[in-house]
């Protein structure tokens, strides 16, 4: 099935209304899921995710009006209940960081490009609600980004060439006053460089942990942060930034229990395979780095294993920041592009490779 394109222009809730219009069989499955884990992982039925949303609602209309409008427009236009959207965009500090949505980012400056891309790995259910979604607006960098159906924010390129991944962590700790995670992925994704990303996300604070891949065409940062904590990781001397899903830098009084064993292991994998590579980096090298099935099925390119709910790559994304392009691979990334469906981001007219 072909994942479904969204374009969304106009004020924030025309933006949202378009989004909740054209999403509204995805955010409906997408709700279902998700009402199911939040049982699951939390012993929480739907009332009570609603009542724990609630405790955003305020917030967000009051520091980030923009967002609360583009949500309400999700809401009317996909006929569901406002409380029911932010739900969704605050699933992550709902759970404390309980999904085990794991994946590997990787960005790498080398022939003569700044390359920047993850694979985005999540439960197989949950790939008939991902959106292809491109927002237009006024005084904004476009963008153009893969999410899941209802959320405002997610990973993806943006019209001045920043891109932006994700690494779920799972350290403890919950500040309700700060910005949720989705919601800083979408600031990020409206940024004009990577480093204006991180400053913006590092004075505001966020609500719950996580690592989020920022970078353009001249450099990049790991931006690790908790609830109370910011840390980041500059591009190394062999040239790039390679995260999964643990932290990787020291955070004064954070707490980070064991979570995914394979996540140091896909570390590891990535690094080993750079380090292979040499000076051999290309388009083309670059995209295979994550079709590595080393430690297979919990590997870079992950395949569905019932002992970790059937998580699964359910997209690779890949993009040269500098040419403002990237390719999307649905599904898990396979040599030779076997694999699902193939999308292309471009902002630019001519593309040097």
């Amino acid at each position: 099935m072909a994942i479904k394109q969204v374009i969304c222009s106009g004020t924030p809730y025309e933006i949202g209304h378009a989004h909740g219009v054209a999403g509204a069989p995805e955010i409906e499955r997408a709700l279902a899921f998700y009402a199911t884990l939040f049982m699951k992982h939390s012993k929480l039925d739907w009332p009570q995710v609603q009542e724990l949303a609630k405790d955003f609602e305020d917030l967000i209309k009051t520091r980030w009006p923009r967002y609360y409008e583009e949500l309400q427009g999700i809401a009317d236009g996909s006929k569901r209940e406002l409380v029911d959207i932010i739900a969704l965009n605050v699933r992550t500090e709902i759970v404390f960081g309980q999904f085990s949505d794991g994946c590997t980012s990787l960005y790498y400056q080398g022939d003569g490009h700044s390359y920047q891309g993850q694979n985005w790995d999540w439960s197989e259910q949950q790939a008939q609600n991902l959106l292809r979604v491109t927002i237009i607006q006024a005084a904004i960098p476009t963008i153009q980004m893969i999410t899941e159906a209802g959320l405002i924010g997610k990973i993806g390129l943006n019209s001045n060439g920043v891109g932006v991944c994700f690494n779920a962590i799972r350290a403890k700790g919950l500040d309700k006053s700060r910005l949720p995670v989705h919601l800083g992925l979408r600031m990020a994704l409206e940024s004009s460089s990577a480093m204006e990303a991180a400053n913006t996300l590092e004075r505001i604070g966020m609500a719950s942990p996580a690592h989020i891949l920022l970078g353009d065409a001249t450099t990049a940062v790991g931006l690790e942060f908790t609830s109370s904590t910011f840390a980041r990781i500059p591009i190394n001397r062999d040239g790039y930034i390679a995260h999964s899903n643990h932290l990787l830098l020291s955070h004064a009084n954070v707490c980070e229990p064991a979570w995914l064993d394979d996540s140091p292991i896909r570390l590891k994998t990535m690094e080993h395979n750079i380090a292979q590579l040499g000076a051999r980096l290309s388009w083309d090298t670059y995209r295979a780095l994550f079709e590595d099935e080393t430690d297979y099925p919990c590997s870079i390119n992950r395949a569905a294993d019932p002992k970790s709910d059937n998580t699964a790559t359910l997209f690779n994304i890949v993009m040269d920041l500098g040419e403002k392009y990237a390719e999307v691979r649905m599904g898990r990334p396979m040599a030779g592009d076997q694999g699902g469906e193939r999308l292309v981001f471009a902002f630019a007219e001519n593309r040097s490779f």
